[in-house]
């Protein structure tokens, strides 16, 4: 099979941050950085607020990226070819492997107006995401119905304001009816999940550069300290930015960092949270309406973590989860998301 090299996508923007200054008034605290795709806040700066939501629009249809024979890229393991503009279409992304899921409803493919794209844009055809995201695949229906009504009724907030995607989430669910929610529901909840990151203990990583809310590893051999956080970054650069769904992630976590959130994990560490099993189930395989977490992003359980902790999630289970992080620290997240995603689903 041909692979395409040397490939330059521009469907990734760059991440252009502002800031402002700290008022008279003191800000609240911020979550770490690196679990929402961010570089740190400089100090004495805070960012500003995400942006507002709009409301829906009547919806007149983009054109379809055009063809062009010179300019079509293969994703790796696929037999079909799309131009870089067709593989970031945002109401017809590329589907480089249509035999892998169930055939998408209209919302999943196409989205409906221009608030609302693809629900495969972001989150894949195959439901699986990427660090900058949710990944929906395998969660059951009921959870994911709940969570796009909490997202309707403004009760998933980031907790951090720079995290524009979650504003927008808030958006697509306003636009969205119960219809449309169902649909999308039940076709992500009819694929299992399968693991897809590969978890590596280690003081030091390759350079990284912050591109869309991804760590992306920059060119040459330098590299950095890792410190106390988790990095998500593809294990293949140029099929990541295709968008490819076979094409999986490494999750650098510290030295120790498993072992210690397996023991806290299964312990709840002498009182300060619980056991996980003890909601999410044996193995934290999820049961009933409650997510299963094994093997999940690493990005993404501590995003969702910290807006539990910081207060700016709320919804049907939030009452249930806050009391459980709320003594965590910073460090232990990251030792418990490194036990979790290690898992196997």
């Amino acid at each position: 099979m041909r692979r395409a090299a040397a490939i330059l996508l521009t469907t990734v923007p760059t991440v252009v941050v502002s800031f402002v200054a700290l008022s008279a008034q003191e800000p609240r605290p911020l979550p770490p950085s690196w679990a929402y795709g961010l570089p740190p806040v400089p100090p004495g700066e805070y960012p500003p607020q995400a942006p507002p939501i709009l409301p829906p629009t009547e919806f007149v249809p983009p054109p379809r990226p055009a063809t062009s024979p010179d300019q079509l890229r293969q994703a790796e393991g696929s037999t079909l070819r799309f131009t870089t503009q067709q593989v970031g279409y945002r109401h017809g992304p590329a589907d480089w492997f249509p035999d892998d899921h169930p055939v998408m409803p209209e919302i999943v493919a196409h989205g409906k107006n221009p608030e609302v794209r693809a629900c495969a844009m972001c989150h894949l055809p195959n439901g699986r995401g990427r660090p900058e995201n949710a990944p929906v695949q395998g969660l059951s229906f009921e959870y994911i119905v709940q969570q796009l009504r909490d997202f309707r009724g403004g009760l998933r907030v980031s907790a951090e304001p720079r995290k524009d995607n979650t504003s927008e989430m808030e958006q697509i669910a306003k636009a969205l009816t119960e219809e449309e929610i169902e649909a999308a529901a039940r076709y992500f909840s009819s694929m299992p999940w399968t693991q897809y990151i590969r978890v590596v203990e280690t003081d030091t990583i390759p350079k990284m550069q912050l591109r869309g809310h991804i760590f992306w590893r920059a060119e040459g051999n330098d590299t950095e300290p890792l410190g106390m956080r988790i990095v998500e970054t593809p294990e293949d650069t140029a099929q990541a930015q295709l968008r490819n769904p076979h094409s999986g992630w490494i999750a650098y976590v510290p030295p120790g960092s498993v072992t210690r959130g397996e023991a806290l994990a299964t312990t709840g560490g002498n009182g300060r949270t619980i056991a996980c099993a003890t909601c999410h189930g044996v193995g934290l395989k999820g049961v009933g309406p409650i997510p299963n977490l094994a093997g999940r992003s690493p990005s993404y359980l501590a995003r969702q973590m910290f807006d539990f902790k910081f207060g700016t999630r709320h919804g049907t289970m939030a009452s249930l989860m806050t009391p459980v992080v709320a003594n965590l620290s910073d460090n232990d997240v990251v030792d418990l998301i490194a036990y979790v995603s290690s898992l196997e689903p």
